[in-house]
């Protein structure tokens, strides 16, 4: 689907639950401006809410959305929306919002190639929606330029995460291994 036709319904999902998070950003092809998009990415930390029978907040919203994997409460769930596009939600904390929002901007290549072999090569690793350096807590990366500045990759706009420059950027740590 085309950009222009997509965004206006993502931003309307995101109308929909904001008031039911704490925060909420959309993510993905959406946030990086791709011209066809194939779903709606969004990441959101919700307010407290109950499932089940008295269900209130972020649920009564999600929960009438056609459910494709994700039982709420969870961190993620897949949905098709009432024009039959997909919708991935993300859930975060405040201590994992700029590590979740930076890997579901993408693309996979970059948060594969880009993010997640930086952070390796400095001795990280991702775990459970959280950065570790070895057996220690969980970093808290609040914000995505956090987690550029740990792993010691410049802060990129989300326009510029594509997958060619993923693939340069592969090819350029590789050099500098030689």
């Amino acid at each position: 689907m085309k950009l222009q036709d997509i965004k206006p319904i993502a931003e309307a999902v995101l109308q929909e639950l904001a008031p039911h998070c704490f925060r909420i950003q959309i993510a993905g092809s959406i946030r990086r401006e791709q011209e066809d998009c194939r779903d709606i990415e969004i990441v959101a930390i919700p307010k407290p809410y109950e499932t089940g029978l008295f269900e209130d907040g972020i649920a009564s919203v999600v929960n009438k959305w056609q459910k494709v994997k994700g039982d709420l409460p969870c961190k993620y769930t897949q949905r098709i929306l009432p024009e039959g596009i997909k919708l991935d939600l993300f859930f975060a904390v405040p201590d994992n919002w700029g590590y979740i929002l930076a890997i579901r901007t993408g693309c996979a290549e970059f948060s594969k190639m880009v993010l997640a072999d930086s952070w390796v090569a400095k001795g990280y690793r991702g775990h459970e929606g959280f950065l570790y350096a070895r057996k220690e807590a969980p970093i808290s990366i609040q914000e995505e330029v956090e987690l550029f500045r740990i792993i010691d990759v410049p802060y990129m706009d989300p326009q510029a995460r594509t997958s060619e420059f993923a693939i340069k950027y592969s090819e350029l740590l590789k050099k500098r291994k030689q």
